[in-house]
């Protein structure tokens, strides 16, 4: 399994989870209600998670703020949520600057605001390389 596919497995159960909420709920909450709704469905496959977890923005060793993810789960995959008709470039750039700012590797951007829910694996390549590096 390649680097690609890293925590395959477990984005496949987040993203399960995620259909179980939009095949209930379908479209048109506020992202808040999906936020809950996942929240329930996490729990009962089994996952660890925290839900809004702030984490420090920094800038040149200097803390500017902070951020909260709408979830981290197994302390592995960051999950963005959003309640949107579309996903844009903007939110994708949004989910990595996230991922990086986590140091993370994967997170999943997910949209329940549309008539299909839409998802999108985000890798962060800086990241994966930093590891693969310390591995050599």
């Amino acid at each position: 399994m390649g680097e690609e596919y890293k925590y395959k497995d477990l984005t496949h159960k987040i993203i399960g989870c995620a259909m179980a909420v939009h095949n209930t709920l379908g479209n048109g909450f506020q992202e808040v209600i999906y936020q809950r709704a996942l929240a329930i469905e996490l729990a009962q496959a089994g996952l660890d998670f925290q839900r809004e977890l702030a984490m420090p923005i920094f800038y040149k060793e200097q803390q500017i703020g902070t951020r909260r993810v709408d979830f981290l789960v197994e302390n592995k995959i960051m999950v963005e949520l959003k309640a949107i008709t579309q996903l844009e470039k903007v939110h994708l750039a949004q989910a990595l600057n996230y991922l990086e700012a986590y140091k993370l590797e994967i997170g999943l951007l997910i949209n329940f605001g549309n008539t299909s829910l839409q998802f999108k694996r985000i890798i962060n390549e800086r990241k994966l390389k930093r590891s693969k590096e310390s591995k050599e």
